[in-house]
């Protein structure tokens, strides 16, 4: 799963997480964030609908990284006037640090051998005191992937030594086709 993998993804239109739009509890978390200048990074964003509605609601120091070029050209021809805030690149390599990192769909898209790497470079990606907001998959890790599953005890495990769990709980508001099978996360770095 490789930058070609992805390319090839989205020139091909496989693209079944792709909702066309922000996910309802992500919006309704956005909704209630009130500073708006905190720095804000989407990895693995896809053709991130995320960025569309920060920037809508006025936040303005928002960064997406993604491996694949096509989504990020997709951000482009609807933010034009963003187009630096749109990175092509590996988030593994990525060394910025922010005060919320937004997750949707990344964490469940990568080889579920990375995920201790992904955890151990969240943390380093935060600020002091930075969260981490967004939705993971529940349901049962298999092979077939992505998405890959998981379960609210893994994340738990994976996710504790570093991070603060204040909430990670079954999304009340997720769309129809992912109705109980999300968990609504906010980890604050440790």
């Amino acid at each position: 799963m490789n930058k070609e993998y992805w390319e090839e993804r989205y020139l091909n239109n496989e693209t079944g997480w792709d909702t066309g739009e922000i996910s309802t509890p992500l919006k309704e978390y956005i909704n209630q964030i009130e500073d708006k200048s905190l720095n804000i990074l989407i990895p693995g964003a896809g053709n991130g609908y995320e960025f569309d509605y920060l920037i809508e609601k006025g936040f303005s120091n928002v960064t997406v990284i993604d491996i694949a070029k096509r989504p990020l050209e997709n951000l482009k021809e609807r933010n034009p006037n963003y187009t630096k805030n749109f990175i092509e690149g590996d988030f593994f390599e990525f060394n910025e640090t922010y005060d919320l990192i937004i997750e949707q769909t990344f964490f469940c898209a990568l080889n579920p051998e990375l995920r201790i790497e992904y955890v151990s470079k969240m943390h380093s990606l935060l600020n002091e005191n930075g969260k981490i907001a967004g939705l993971l998959f529940d349901f049962p890790l298999t092979e077939d992937g992505p998405p890959f599953g998981g379960s609210k005890k893994e994340y738990v495990k994976l996710f504790s030594q570093k991070f603060n769990l204040k909430i990670l709980e079954r999304a009340y508001n997720s769309i129809k086709p992912r109705k109980d099978r999300e968990l609504f996360f906010i980890f604050e770095k440790k």
